[in-house]
C-alpha cells in the first residue's frame, strides 16, 4: 500500500488521499482572564500590562523588596483575592504616578493609563480598577467596555455604604451630567451612569479582609487587624471559578467569597428588594451559609441584557464566531460558502445546546442560523458582503425559587413554582 499525493499513479496498487473534509471548527474563546488597573505595592514597577498566572508572580513583579507585608495596596488585595477565590491568569498594570487617572484616552504626561493599555490584550473578558469609585473612573471603565463590546467591567460600590448612598442606588433618575472638571478628591460618592447593553456590574458593599501587615500583632500597636477592601477582585476570580466549574451560562451566584471575614455593612433582604431590581448586586453574610454573592445583574436600565451570564455569554459567543470565520473573507460568495458557514456555526452552537447554555426542547428552539439567498441578495453581494444572522435563546437564572404549601387533613402538600 502507498500514500502518495499522485493523483496520476502509473503502478497498479492501493492509494490512499488525504482529502480536507472542508469543515472548520469554531473554537470558544476564553472568558477567565481578568484585567486589573491601580496602584501597586511597589509605584515604580513596570507600568506595562504583565501577565500574572499566580499570586507569587504578582509578588515578585509587583511589591518592594523590603517590607512587603507593609506595602499592601488595594490592587494587591484584589489579585489575590482573584487567585484565592479560583482565578487562574489576570494582566495587571500598575498606574504608578498616574494612580488618579483611569481616563481611557491617556494618563499623567501623555503617556497611556492603565485601561488604553487593557484595551491592546484581546485575552482579557473580566476588567476592574479595585476602589476607584469616582465618576471618572466608573465612565472610563464603562467607555472601555463598551468600545471594545469583549468583557465586562466589575465596578465597586462605595467605600461606605450608608444611607446617603443607599437613597441613590434607591433612585430611578441617573445621577446628574459629569462634569469636565472632575470629582473633587474626598467629595461625596455618586452612582455611576447604566450601561446601555449590560457591560458594566456594581458590586456593594467592600469586604473585611485580615490586614497582612505584621505590625498588628506587636502589643500596642494601633494596626488594625482587620481592613475593608473593595469587592472586585474577589468577584473576578468568583466568575473564573464559576467559569471553569459550570461555564459561562452560569450565573457567577449564590458563591462564598473566599478570603472574606465581614461586610462592611448588613444589607437586609428588604433593602436588596429593592437594590436588586437596580442593577446592584449585594454580598450578603447568612448564618449558615457564610459570605455570599447574592446577586448576578448587570448595572443597565435595558431588560434585555440585565442578566450578567447572558451578557457575559453573548460576548464569547460574538467573539468567539468572529476571530474562527476570518477565513470567510475573500471568499467566493456562493451558495458553497452559505452552506459552510451554517454548518460551522450550527455545529458550535449545538455544543452550547447539549451543555445545558441554551433554552429550548430541541436545538430549533434554541438557537438559528440563516445564511442565504433572502439575506444575502445579489445586491448585498456586489457590494462585497455575507450576511449571517444568528439568533440564541439563552437561559436565564432561577433568582425566584417560589414553594406553595398548602394543609390538607392527612398532612401538607408542597408544590415548587418559579
Amino acid at each position: 500500500m502507498a500514500i502518495m499525493m499522485d493523483l496520476n499513479p502509473q503502478t497498479p496498487g492501493v492509494y490512499i488521499y488525504e482529502v480536507p473534509s472542508g469543515a472548520r471548527p469554531i473554537q470558544a474563546v476564553g472568558t477567565r482572564t481578568a484585567g486589573f488597573v491601580g496602584l501597586a505595592p511597589n509605584p515604580n514597577a513596570t507600568q506595562e500590562p504583565v501577565a500574572i498566572n499566580n499570586w507569587t508572580e504578582f509578588r515578585d513583579t509587583f511589591f518592594p523588596p523590603t517590607n512587603p507585608d507593609q506595602a499592601w495596596t488595594r490592587l494587591a488585595f484584589a489579585v489575590y483575592g482573584f487567585f484565592l477565590n479560583g482565578g487562574s491568569r489576570c494582566f495587571v498594570v500598575n498606574v504608578g504616578g498616574t494612580a488618579t487617572n483611569l481616563n481611557p484616552i491617556s494618563g499623567g504626561g501623555g503617556t497611556p493609563a492603565g485601561l488604553d493599555k487593557l484595551e491592546r490584550i484581546d485575552e482579557i473578558a473580566i476588567v476592574a480598577a479595585p476602589g476607584y469609585t469616582r465618576r471618572e473612573d466608573y465612565a472610563a471603565l464603562l467607555a472601555t467596555c463598551t468600545n471594545l463590546h469583549d468583557r465586562v467591567a466589575i465596578l465597586d460600590g462605595p467605600e461606605i455604604l450608608n444611607k446617603a448612598a443607599l437613597d441613590q442606588l434607591n433612585n430611578d433618575a441617573d445621577p446628574p451630567a459629569l462634569d469636565p472638571k472632575g470629582t473633587k478628591p474626598g467629595g461625596p460618592w455618586i452612582k455611576p451612569f447604566p450601561s446601555q447593553s449590560g457591560e458594566t456590574t456594581l458590586y456593594v458593599p467592600w469586604i473585611t479582609v485580615s490586614n497582612p501587615d505584621p505590625r498588628k500583632n506587636i502589643e500596642g500597636s494601633n494596626i488594625a487587624k482587620f481592613i475593608s477592601v473593595p469587592p472586585s477582585g474577589h468577584v473576578a476570580g468568583i466568575w473564573a471559578r464559576s467559569d471553569a466549574l459550570r461555564g459561562v451560562h452560569k450565573a457567577p451566584a449564590n458563591e462564598i467569597v473566599q478570603g472574606a471575614l465581614d461586610v462592611q455593612y448588613q444589607i437586609k433582604a428588604s433593602e436588596q428588594a429593592t437594590l436588586n431590581p437596580k442593577g446592584v448586586n449585594c454580598i450578603r453574610y447568612f448564618t449558615n451559609d457564610g459570605i455570599l454573592v447574592w446577586g448576578a445583574r448587570t448595572f443597565t436600565k435595558s431588560q434585555q441584557w440585565r442578566y450578567l451570564n447572558v451578557r457575559r455569554l453573548f460576548n464569547m459567543i460574538e467573539e468567539s464566531i468572529a476571530e474562527s470565520t476570518r477565513w470567510i473573507v475573500f471568499e467566493p460568495n456562493d451558495r458553497t460558502l452559505w452552506n459552510a458557514i451554517r454548518r460551522d456555526v450550527t455545529a458550535f452552537l449545538m455544543g452550547f445546546w447539549r451543555d445545558g447554555a441554551l433554552m429550548g426542547a430541541t436545538p430549533e428552539q434554541a438557537f438559528f442560523v440563516k445564511c442565504d439567498e433572502e439575506n444575502n441578495p445579489q445586491s448585498s453581494i456586489d457590494q462585497g458582503k455575507v450576511v449571517i444572522e444568528i439568533g440564541i435563546a439563552p437561559v436565564k437564572p432561577a433568582e425566584f425559587v417560589i414553594f406553595k404549601i398548602s394543609q390538607f387533613e392527612s398532612g401538607s402538600e408542597v408544590k415548587v413554582g418559579g
